[in-house]
């Protein structure tokens, strides 16, 4: 059906057509039958189950409009985001650009985001018992000064009603952000965060989502920085502000993060070197040009215990979730592991 759609969806500018698909999901004209389970697929992560290893990527749902309809369409769990504290619109239109011809995307949103106020009252009207996980990915204002006090607001206000939260330190499109990926600013700024979630009096997994974009040496602070300071994961990677030389499309030349088809190679990369610098020590997700069930089992034996996508449903349709899911759990199947967490870094 998808298939039959896309020609006209792609008539719309990118911007319009994410929202028809966020209304669609809400009319319940798109549904699926729920989380895909198989014994293979299941695992317990920070004390939460999760029925699949395949999420949703923050980004889709950044105001929590349809978490419960994403779960749906098969997700084992979904992240919405990033939230920040004060209601912002975003960098000028256009922001979003199709890269049809490479299967990517370039976004250069800049956290446009309806605030946490909004984000609060959505998440507490979920349902406590959900078909899987619902992180909270959090930013910052554009121009705030003081990066941590927006953190830890965003924590005391959507904290109560997240199943993890992420620090999202590593979009391209906020001034200064990535800066914060720096080992001294990076301690700092868990600490603070890790505080503010002590407060809450409930285990709170927290996540540090990072760059593509990054040296040996800025892995190897942000390995050392996340074991020091405890947290409980990482996610492996935001968007690049990287031009492969092999893309094609004509709007390639566009300004902000390429995300889809073109990250899987270099994101797999970091996501494997992390693995390796934390030696396994603590879980990590996944994410960048994941578009089948072998892209989703490369991430996982690079060393990824969860993986995420977005850009690929844009060019597969809703359908894609499930699919991947059907064929991960034949991979693992076919090599002869019980259980998807027996595969992780398998190939490190």
């Amino acid at each position: 059906m998808y298939g039959f759609l896309r020609p006209f969806v792609f008539c719309l500018d990118p911007e319009r057509a994410h929202g028809l698909s966020l209304w669609a999901l809400k009319s319940g004209l798109v549904s699926g039958a729920g989380p895909v389970r198989d014994p293979v697929l299941g695992q317990k992560i920070w004390d939460l189950e999760f029925p699949n290893p395949i999420g949703l990527a923050a980004g889709f749902d950044k105001d929590v409009q349809v978490p419960l309809q994403a779960l749906s369409l098969g997700f084992g769990f979904v992240e919405v985001g990033s939230i920040t504290p004060k209601p912002q619109p975003g960098n000028p239109l256009p922001r979003l650009f199709r890269l049809a011809a490479d299967k990517a995307a370039i976004n250069r949103n800049g956290f446009n985001s309806g605030g946490m106020d909004l984000a609060a009252t959505r998440l507490a009207a979920l349902p406590v018992h959900r078909a899987g996980p619902v992180g909270v990915n959090l930013g910052k204002n554009k121009y705030t000064e003081d990066a941590a006090a927006d953190y830890v607001a965003g924590i005391a206000e959507l904290g109560a009603y997240a199943n993890y939260l992420v620090v999202n330190v590593s979009s391209p499109n906020t001034p200064g952000l990535r800066a914060l990926q720096g080992r001294a600013p990076l301690a700092e700024l868990l600490r603070a965060v890790k505080a503010a979630i002590a407060k809450l009096d409930r285990h709170l997994p927290l996540l540090l989502k990072v760059a593509p974009d990054l040296t040996d040496d800025d892995k190897r602070d942000i390995a050392a920085v996340a074991i020091d300071e405890a947290i409980d994961g990482l996610i492996a990677t935001n968007t690049t502000i990287a031009r492969p030389d092999d893309l094609i499309d004509p709007q390639r030349t566009e300004t902000g993060g390429l995300s889809g088809r073109p990250l899987m190679t270099s994101s797999t990369a970091v996501l494997a070197d992390l693995y390796r610098m934390t030696e396994g020590r603590l879980p990590l997700v996944g994410v960048g040009g994941v578009s089948s069930a072998a892209d989703a089992y490369a991430k996982i034996r690079a060393g990824a215990s969860l993986v995420q996508l977005y850009t690929a449903m844009i060019y597969e349709g809703p359908h894609l979730v499930a699919g991947v899911n059907r064929g991960l759990a034949e991979l693992l199947k076919r090599d002869g592991f019980a259980n998807v967490s027996e595969a992780v870094g398998a190939d490190l």
